[in-house]
């Protein structure tokens, strides 16, 4: 399989940055409650000294929706999101493990992570903009039909895992008990986006090492390099 960006993004977005990371192995019991513990201090830091609003990386991805065409108060990323909702509760709500795990490590970094059930992918996966015709599955069981040239997920059976690029993940591709492997993908956007994306792929490869038994394959992707392989 593979997850590559299209080259209309890439384009369009020239300062993107991006990892993935790959990884078998993954069930329900791990313990990662110390790791959520000292991410999640992390933003509670940054988030004393200025609201989300105010990071260079929300920044960025609001830029990014309005120059896709989105109201960026309306649609906002995924790290943006949590990170809102972990001000307003100081917690989140815990679903699995892995997920956990990542939702933590954006709280820290800012920066929006996607997490897929491998299994659930047709095909190979890339970051490019709709036709219409894909079908996206929401969290409630509803079926979508992305907008044209909206920035999606899209799988090769023409199924979108994510709609507007880092708003909104698919209910097709989460992980729940039963997921063994699954594709990680952090995006960012700001001055410093490739230096700190390489820091949050060794971080999550890391504490993947730590919980699951199985090795991650990580790769960092740009315009020259733009596919992952697993």
């Amino acid at each position: 399989m593979q997850f590559s960006h299209s080259d209309a993004i890439w384009q369009a977005f020239p300062e993107l940055a991006a990892g993935a990371l790959y990884a078998d192995g993954i069930d329900a019991s791990a313990d990662v409650e110390e790791a959520i513990v000292s991410f999640s201090a992390i933003a509670v830091a940054r988030l004393a000294e200025a609201q989300e609003s105010e990071f260079p990386e929300i920044q960025a991805w609001r830029r990014g929706f309005s120059r896709m065409g989105l109201k960026p108060t309306q649609y906002r990323s995924a790290s943006e999101a949590l990170l809102r909702r972990f001000r307003q509760e100081r917690a989140l709500p815990r679903l699995h493990p892995l997920v956990d795990l990542c939702n933590a490590v954006s709280l820290a970094f800012a920066i929006p992570i996607a997490v897929f059930d491998v299994e659930k992918i047709a095909g190979d996966l890339e970051v490019r903009h709709a036709t219409g015709h894909e079908t996206y599955l929401t969290f409630g069981g509803d079926i979508e039909h992305p907008e044209p040239n909206e920035v999606i997920f899209a799988d090769g059976g023409g199924s979108a895992h994510a709609r507007r690029w880092t708003n909104r993940q698919s209910g097709l591709s989460a992980v729940r008990q039963t997921t063994r492997s699954v594709l990680i993908v952090a995006e960012a956007l700001h001055a410093s986006a490739e230096a700190d994306i390489a820091r949050l792929m060794a971080t999550l490869a890391d504490q993947l090492g730590k919980a699951w038994p199985a090795a991650a394959k990580v790769a960092l992707l740009s315009a020259g390099s733009p596919r992952f392989e697993f």
